[in-house]
């Protein structure tokens, strides 16, 4: 990581982009007050209440801003702010889905790892019980959405999950309870066998009967069913890495590579990749900047875990020095008014919702790279200090 820090930070200045993003934060939070960020079809945000699956992204970007300023205010914020997700979880409000670590794993969890606070750990791991329970026994999988009976989804993965299994990880070594551990492990072997595809590209989401038999590959949010959707193969380099950092597992290491190798020779010369690597490129079509910054975290992950002589080593810090300088030089040229922090992200481009915009994971993740590279501060993925431990 010292080699990698070491290089960029002689081309960008990330503490004055880290400025830039705190200042916008601080404004945001006094504009809107306990207010969540949505997306939205415009340039801007749609402020609402704690119901969607994207809300922790918010709480984390204001403990990030507390870590490195030490701004008593944003800690206020922060903390006011898990309160409405204990009031979620207490009345299971829209938690039928698997982005339980996005939601509790930047607000509650982040909570414990920088203040360790007992009310934030044990909500972390309520939080974790919850997720826990969308494991489905006879089907050997974590359901992505739904209720277990839905016909449409009740034997559906998506790649997206990998994110969300560092809260079971943590549960296991915070309880010393193996299950939550099992579980996670689990479903990290199944999306590398049947997510992962064998030239290293990934589907975003994969069908299961009942019993657990496979059924076929498809997607949600992608170009098409075959095709390769960015944010998708950018949480699949991340996940895996984290699943690597935890476990040990040496195949969870080389699948993050993999995945890597494959997004980054995709990468325009711009820096900023498109929504899926297999659409048409035209004037017009839809960027991504929160799949850049997603991928750029898990580069920076995976390359705390290679050999410095690693022959991937220097094209992946290459990759960093590339999209961080787009990333920074775009989120410093826009107005301090306006509300993200990094524009030309994409949700659900098939769905004509989302095209071109500001997304708060893709802010979240631009400035937990920001802070990795100036400040070491890694996010909230894992407790600080731990490592990947000998595995195969």
């Amino acid at each position: 990581m010292k080699t990698v820090k070491n290089t960029l930070v002689t081309n960008v200045k990330w503490h004055e982009a880290i400025e830039y993003a705190v200042l916008k934060t601080k404004h945001n939070l006094s504009r809107y007050k306990q207010k969540f960020p949505h997306i939205a079809n415009d340039k801007c945000y749609d402020w609402g209440d704690n119901e969607d699956w994207i809300e922790g992204f918010w709480t984390g970007i204001v403990w990030l801003c507390y870590e490195y300023s030490g701004d008593e205010y944003l800690r206020l914020q922060a903390n006011s702010q898990i309160d409405s997700f204990h009031r979620r979880l207490q009345n299971q409000h829209a938690l039928e889905h698997h982005d339980i670590g996005f939601l509790y794993g930047l607000s509650a969890l982040a909570g414990w790892i920088i203040e360790e606070d007992e009310q934030h750990k044990l909500l972390a791991l309520r939080a974790a019980d919850h997720l826990l329970g969308r494991w489905r026994e006879a089907s050997g999988l974590i359901q992505a959405w739904g209720p277990e009976d839905d016909p449409e989804n009740g034997g559906r993965i998506i790649i997206d999950c990998l994110m969300n299994l560092p809260l079971l990880y943590w549960a296991s070594s915070a309880t010393g309870n193996p299950r939550y551990a099992e579980v996670a492990v689990g479903q990290a072997e199944l999306s590398r066998k049947f997510l992962v595809r064998g030239d290293d590209s990934s589907y975003h989401t994969f069908y299961f009967d009942r019993s657990g038999n496979p059924l076929r590959g498809g997607t949600h949010q992608g170009y098409r069913d075959g095709s390769t959707w960015t944010r998708g193969q950018a949480w699949g380099i991340y996940g895996f890495a984290l699943s690597y950092r935890h476990t040990g597992n040496l195949r969870f290491l080389e699948t993050s590579k993999r995945l890597a190798a494959y997004f980054i020779e995709r990468i325009p010369a711009d820096g900023i990749v498109y929504w899926d690597f297999d659409v048409p490129v035209t004037g017009s079509t839809s960027r991504d900047s929160s799949a850049s910054a997603i991928a750029v975290c898990g580069i920076l992950e995976l390359l705390e875990h290679l050999a410095p002589a690693d022959p991937q080593r220097q094209r992946l810090e290459d990759v960093v020095l590339l999209t961080m300088s787009a990333l920074a030089e775009s989120s410093m040229s826009m107005a301090q008014e306006y509300e993200g922090l990094i524009d030309h992200g994409s949700y659900h481009v098939r769905g004509d919702y989302g095209l071109d915009g500001y997304m708060i994971w893709g802010d979240y993740f631009y400035l937990e790279a920001l802070l990795r590279l100036e400040k070491q501060i890694p996010g909230y993925w894992y407790e600080r200090g731990s490592s990947s431990q000998e595995g195969d």
